[in-house]
């Protein structure tokens, strides 16, 4: 049996509200990502996106999604990104736009460049902090990104099974 190869994008879902990132799903982020490849591409574009593509991830609080497509046509499916303006969820018209942070082979090496950006992330925000409360929260949430080997072993627990389902 032939084994298809697969690409991993990291997107970050950006909207103007965070609280109604709460009301996405992984489907209807799904819906949303096939209809820009269809405008954007056409028919030929949505048949090719469309085989095995999938959203392996989604975290409704931060907004990370990690979306599996063939390695074939992952350059189609990230160029039809920037066109999606809004995303239909719960009978609800959610304006927003997909981010790309990064494109990897595996969902692991994914895990880890989050790890990194939210770690970079975090500090960028230290010297903006206002008070030293909200400084010793940045610092506490900075030592909780850098894992240890426990917690890493249960990170990879959750998604490297998701992983294994599609091979």
């Amino acid at each position: 049996m032939v084994r298809v190869k697969s690409r991993y994008l990291l997107c970050e879902v950006n909207v103007s509200d965070r609280s109604r990132l709460l009301l996405l799903d992984d489907r209807t982020v799904a819906v949303a990502v096939k209809a820009a490849v269809a405008r954007t591409h056409g028919d030929y574009g949505a048949a090719l996106s469309s085989v095995g593509f999938s959203v392996k991830y989604l975290n409704a609080h931060t907004g990370i999604v990690f979306l599996r497509l063939p390695k074939r046509c992952y350059r189609l499916l990230w160029s039809a990104l920037p066109f999606i303006t809004s995303v239909e969820a719960r009978g609800q018209k959610i304006p927003c736009f997909l981010n790309c942070l990064h494109v990897g082979g595996t969902i692991r090496t994914c895990q880890k460049f989050l790890i990194r950006y939210n770690t970079q992330q975090l500090h960028r925000m230290l010297p903006k902090c206002k008070n030293e409360e909200e400084k010793q929260q940045v610092r506490q949430a900075i030592l909780n990104c850098s894992l240890t080997r426990g917690k890493n072993e249960a990170l990879e627990d959750d998604l490297g099974s998701e992983e294994d389902e599609g091979e």
